[in-house]
């Protein structure tokens, strides 16, 4: 008889699969989703847009139009080109994969976004953390000792990061992209919550021969179409486009891309909602006794607490999904990270911790 064990690595027998909870019926406050709908009559033209799809035909491997719009609305500088993937996850994948050289190491502060490190894993390449300091910001000659070390063949920053929320300090990111030229180095500048940070390394995506900017449109509202990019100079990209997957990007996804950035203006808003909600938030859970709230540009808030456990526990009999980051790195311990809703939704959250930070 021939069983997984016999053929699957066994690194990936050890593996979970990424834990993504059953949310009916739940407020759903932990995958830093944009809660809210899209217009009715937004709506309807998208439905109109949709219906006319031709399903039965294979999407554009490389939509020039969609990706013309694309340039010209989020503002991508002229010498870049841009790659599409289907959401960040996968472009991600695309440049470990492309880059996985016998040997090979790709280097992140941590805690930090899960997926750098799994598709490290996935890639057989080493990765290497570098501790963020204790108030979550970048720890800088820690990171331009690891890069000297290890000479790593990719760098990510999370600009800001998940799921601390920080947003490095620029001098800081300059530092690091000269050690990475120094190193032979790409820095990869991940901008997934860009529109809650209001800072973006966009405009200097092209000054640099070793950084690439990379955005979804994820957490602008259109989580559910999977729709990332790669901003960079071409050289990068043609390379990295190699290893796309054909007809990675659905036609569905691309019809619903190009309505949707002619109104992009409604997303906007709703980013501005957020971003005052998040203020709003903040300052109403630092007043509860036991929570420390720190400093977030995406759209979440990272919050320490006395239990964390506990505090997810209350929310979930409440039926209200967080996220308990407690153990995903010791620098976490005892935090809780809160997506920003709705205001009706905020308020059931605060109603609910209130409940056990007493």
């Amino acid at each position: 008889m021939t069983t997984p064990q016999d053929i699957i690595r066994r690194d990936v027998l050890a593996m979970t699969s990424y834990p993504v909870p059953d949310a009916s019926g739940f407020v759903k406050l932990d995958a830093m989703e944009n809660p809210f709908a899209l217009p009715a009559d937004l709506v309807a033209q998208l439905g109109e847009r949709l219906a006319a799809v031709a399903l039965n035909r294979y999407p554009a491997p490389r939509p020039e139009a969609l990706i013309a719009k694309l340039k010209q609305v989020m503002r991508v500088p002229a010498d870049c080109d841009v790659l599409l993937g289907n959401g960040s996850d996968e472009i991600i994948s695309m440049v470990t994969m492309a880059c996985a050289k016998p040997g090979a190491k790709v280097l992140a502060p941590v805690p930090g976004f899960v997926m750098y490190a799994m598709s490290a894993k996935f890639a057989q390449v080493e990765f290497v953390g570098v501790p963020l300091k204790t108030d979550f910001t970048l720890d800088l000659e820690a990171t331009l000792a690891a890069i000297a070390e290890h000479s790593p063949a990719v760098i990510w920053l999370a600009y800001p990061n998940n799921p601390t929320g920080t947003l490095f300090d620029d001098a800081d990111i300059e530092r690091v992209i000269a050690a990475a030229a120094a190193a032979k180095s790409l820095v990869v500048i991940d901008e997934a919550y860009q529109p809650f940070a209001m800072q973006s390394w966009m405009p200097r995506a092209g000054e640099f021969d070793n950084v690439v900017v990379m955005r979804t449109m994820s957490k602008l509202g259109l989580a559910g179409i999977r729709l990332g990019y790669l901003a960079g100079r071409p050289t990068w990209l043609n390379e990295f486009d190699k290893v796309r997957p054909p007809y990675n990007v659905n036609v569905l996804t691309q019809a619903a891309a190009d309505l949707l950035l002619d109104h992009v203006d409604v997303l906007d808003a709703q980013a501005a909602q957020l971003r005052a909600e998040r203020t709003t938030l903040a300052a109403e859970v630092a007043k509860l006794p036991g929570a420390q709230v720190f400093e977030s540009a995406g759209n979440f808030l990272l919050v320490r607490v006395p239990d964390a456990a506990a505090v997810f526990d209350t929310l979930l009999s409440a039926r209200i999904l967080i996220k308990n980051v407690g153990k995903m790195h010791p620098l976490l311990a005892n935090c809780v990270r809160l997506t920003v809703g709705t205001p009706d939704e905020n308020a059931q959250l605060l109603a609910a911790l209130k409940l056990v930070l007493r």
